[in-house]
């Protein structure tokens, strides 16, 4: 029994480094934050920028691990939904910047003049992928 729950902790704490060393690789690779604080004008902000993401992150994992129930009023959904829609409305503006990435890539490879075939494997990738998802995981 000992051994499972160790066998357990070393899986849950294997994942967690490795969700979060790609989390963060991917704002820092990408320069999401910089990118982000030079589109909205803020740069003396940053720090706001970056505890925001780092308290979110700790208390969305925090709360995906309890089975925690808020009996409030449907009104908290409005600035929930309005703060949320911000959120990836900005982290969206600045990964567009980093959109250019692709006809790099598409280059690299020899798909420099089927560019738009690229594109359309990755929508089709990610539509079926989702439909897959929903068909067979969710009904189980």
């Amino acid at each position: 029994m000992t051994i499972k729950i160790l066998i357990i902790i070393f899986i849950g704490f294997a994942g967690g480094l490795t969700v979060g060393s790609g989390f963060v690789a991917f704002l820092t690779v990408l320069g999401i934050i910089p990118r982000l604080t030079q589109l909205t004008k803020t740069f003396q902000l940053i720090y706001l920028y970056e505890w925001g993401i780092v308290l979110g992150a700790v208390v969305s994992g925090w709360l995906s691990l309890r089975e925690i129930v808020f009996f409030q009023s449907g009104i908290w959904l409005i600035p929930i939904g309005l703060l949320s829609g911000a959120y990836v409305g900005m982290l969206a503006a600045g990964l567009t910047e980093v959109l250019n990435v692709l006809p790099i890539l598409a280059k690299r490879i020899g798909f420099g003049d089927k560019i738009v075939l690229l594109l359309m494997a990755i929508v089709f990738g990610k539509i079926f992928g989702s439909l897959f998802h929903w068909v067979y995981f969710i009904n189980q």
